[in-house]
């Protein structure tokens, strides 16, 4: 699975040639993706290789390829109607379809939870969120969040009067995780949720 830096390094290029017609340096996608070393983006993009989805040229300028690039297919299901979770209802079915390309944009990316820390929010141990890139979010939003540069963490985000940031869990038994601002970069926040019952 990809880390959220390779999903953004990825996604960064599939725009950029789809703009340019031509693949990014690594100056490029260095500043692309928001960080100042050609050294990391180097080694996002070999990571994002070695899964099969960038092919490299050696010794070529700009010498970066997509494998698949994004395809304007549609992923559809058929959306047969409404049901109840509360009282019954009568059963009218539809002819609507469910369009999942909405949910699984090229712009976005999905990250398997662990832990309980979301649960009262209804994000349970093994649920998938789906994230859509961001560096803001707005107040009460649920986040990806890079700590210090090194742990990544899934929490509803909270600006206080402080000026510090918390990182709270949806679980009454944890307490609010309070941060100075520069510490915490945002990285994604939840757009969707998935969840298999097989």
């Amino acid at each position: 699975m990809l880390t959220p830096s390779q999903h953004k390094t990825l996604n960064f290029i599939q725009q950029f040639i789809a703009h340019h017609t031509h693949a990014p340096s690594l100056t490029e996608i260095a500043e692309g993706i928001g960080i100042q070393s050609k050294g990391v983006a180097h080694r996002y993009v070999k990571a994002l290789a070695e899964e099969g989805l960038l092919f490299l040229h050696p010794g070529r300028k700009r010498g970066i390829e997509l494998v698949n690039p994004a395809s304007d297919k549609r992923l559809t299901i058929p959306l047969l109607g409404k049901i109840a979770a509360g009282h019954p209802i009568e059963a009218i079915s539809g002819q609507d379809m469910l369009d999942l390309s909405t949910l699984y944009g090229p712009n976005r990316y999905a990250l398997r939870v662990t832990g309980d820390s979301m649960i009262d929010g209804g994000i349970m141990d093994g649920d998938t969120v789906i994230i859509e890139p961001r560096e803001m979010a707005n107040d009460g939003e649920i986040v990806v969040a890079l700590i210090d540069g090194e742990d990544v963490t899934l929490k509803r985000l909270k600006y206080r009067q402080d000026g510090n940031l918390a990182l709270i869990a949806e679980n009454s038994t944890m307490p609010p995780m309070i941060y100075a601002a520069e510490r915490v970069k945002i990285q994604g926040i939840v757009v969707g949720q998935l969840r298999w019952y097989r």
